[in-house]
């Protein structure tokens, strides 16, 4: 098969499988139409069957530290985790919005950094609508919220997005120096977003609430946390010793398991629901897809674009090519397209593209899988999430959070090293 044909044709597949992503017509899984997507390209020489095996053997400890994160955190909810959370926020908050706005932005912040962006998606962002329901507080400054801070505070550990795995993956660092590399650019990034939403919701937070804040206090559910506890100390034992750290996530998943089957809280069925196989399995067809575009041409077209060095100037280049590459074609096909591009030149250019493709996203509504799929969340609670006021807030916030993390992260390579 000629380049060109090959180019086209992996192009096109890659365009389709993220179109029924974001629309999901008919509500397939992702993976309806990637599987197949993937099938082609390899069936057709789009990509040689050696690099689509090569991709899945980098992808395949990414896939399973991410299933079991999402078992681990669909297992803390069982142990009543973020209704805890939902009572702790209600009480605290005093009938304040300004003040539920910086128990949301804590909670959502540390939920996401620890057990993942999904958690803070799917478990934390209903509960916010019901806490504000039970204060008369308008929702809206929290439930945006939640799908911003999903994606920017999602830079602190490789465990915190799936970006962030492969980007770990690909740095060559430890755990700890990631997380000390972007200890940094993860604290001004948040509070670059909380001063934005404290301008742009200035009305909404004058509002006040309507109702009183009482809220019965819920028992902590200190089995799951010590677990969590646990497991990201397990992250950092086995970093250092050299052994991948999906086998620690695996544990705490199986520790939760194990006790919610004794309990008979959960069953098999239901812990397999909660790793989201078809999504798994369209994150390894994507890679394939994505793949077989950088084989045959995109790879030679964004080095151009790529700045040289890990300069302050050159570290921005790349974070603003990544973020726009993933309101282009989305997050996760972007971190895969630029990794390969940027590794060459060290641990600081892989993280200069995890700033662009977390922080970025909250631009559009397709910059990340993880926006949509709290849109779709929104919707089923009735209310309304107009573009206009998304994108207005996003040209706030993602140049105001994504400049303060690029200076952030400068910093902490100048000052830790690892550049």
């Amino acid at each position: 098969m000629s380049t060109a044909l090959a180019e086209a044709i992996s192009v096109v597949l890659l365009v389709v499988v993220l179109a029924c992503a974001v629309m999901r017509p008919f509500g397939w899984p992702e993976a309806v139409v990637a599987v197949p997507a993937a099938g082609v390209v390899i069936a057709t020489g789009a990509i040689s069957l050696d690099h689509a095996a090569d991709e899945a053997a980098q992808l395949g400890p990414v896939i399973g530290f991410l299933a079991a994160v999402l078992v681990l955190a669909q297992l803390c909810d069982d142990e009543g985790l973020f209704h805890a959370c939902g009572a702790w926020m209600a009480r605290t908050a005093a009938g304040r919005p300004r003040r539920l706005l910086v128990q949301v932005f804590t909670l959502a912040s540390l939920i996401t950094a620890v057990l993942s962006l999904d958690a803070t998606i799917v478990l934390l962002t209903p509960v916010v609508f019901a806490t504000a329901a039970r204060l008369g507080a308008r929702s809206r400054p929290h439930v945006y919220a939640c799908t911003h801070l999903s994606n920017t505070a999602s830079l602190l550990l490789p465990v915190s997005n799936l970006t962030n795995l492969l980007a770990f993956a690909a740095s060559g660092l430890s755990f700890t120096r990631f997380a000390a590399l972007m200890a940094l650019p993860w604290l001004v990034a948040i509070a670059a977003e909380y001063v934005v939403f404290r301008r742009f919701f200035a009305t909404d937070l004058d509002a006040g609430a309507t109702a009183p804040a009482i809220a019965q206090p819920r028992e902590v559910p200190v089995f799951a946390l010590a677990t969590v506890a646990c497991t990201l100390v397990g992250f950092v034992v086995t970093s250092a010793l050299g052994i991948d750290p999906a086998w620690a996530a695996a544990a705490g998943a199986a520790v939760l398991a194990v006790r919610a089957l004794a309990q008979r809280r959960t069953t098999p069925t239901a812990i397999l629901r909660a790793s989201a196989v078809p999504f798994l399995a369209f994150v390894l067809a994507l890679g394939i897809v994505v793949r077989a575009v950088v084989d045959n041409g995109l790879d030679t077209a964004l080095g151009r674009l790529i700045p040289d060095g890990t300069g302050l100037v050159a570290l921005l280049g790349i974070a603003v090519l990544a973020a726009v590459l993933a309101n282009v074609i989305n997050n996760l096909p972007a971190v895969l397209v630029l990794l390969p591009l940027t590794a060459p030149s060290g641990p600081g250019a892989v993280l200069a593209v995890l700033l662009g493709v977390n922080i970025g996203p909250n631009l559009t509504y397709a910059g990340s899988l993880a926006t949509l799929l709290w849109r779709r969340i929104v919707h089923a609670h009735d209310a309304e999430v107009e573009l206009k006021e998304f994108t207005r807030l996003g040209l706030y916030a993602v140049p105001a959070s994504l400049g303060a993390a690029v200076l952030a992260l400068w910093v902490s390579l100048t000052a830790i090293g690892g550049g």
